[in-house]
């Protein structure tokens, strides 16, 4: 059995890091993937898709990225079911980051 997934695409806001109840350091980015067909409009479609960044992964990240920059996230995809109160309840699916690549050319957030 093989969970395994590669992404590229553009941050839509940009990262705050946040640490857990038990100390682990912990971002959550989303990725804007444009899909590489036309809709039946002629008009391409994005996806937006959540990922989960720990520890160091997670720091460098907001340390050196920022909105609508061009970002690589190697990692596996996680469902989580979400209670939204006694009888709403949600799956929801995301990318548990195991590498991230940054491809736009910031140095760091002071810097830019």
């Amino acid at each position: 059995m093989l969970n395994h997934t590669v992404i590229v695409g553009r941050l839509v806001h940009d990262p705050e890091l946040r640490m857990t109840e038990n100390g682990r350091k912990v971002t959550n980015i989303t990725l804007a993937v444009p899909r590489s067909f036309k809709n039946h409009e002629g008009e391409y479609d994005t996806d937006f898709i959540n990922c989960t960044l720990w520890q160091g992964i997670a720091e460098n990240t907001v340390q050196y990225v920022q909105k609508g920059d061009l970002l690589g996230v190697k990692g596996r995809l996680q469902t989580r079911n979400i209670e939204l109160d006694s009888e709403t309840k949600r799956n929801s699916v995301e990318v548990v980051a195991e590498k991230v690549t940054f491809l736009s050319g910031h140095k760091t957030k002071e810097d830019a």
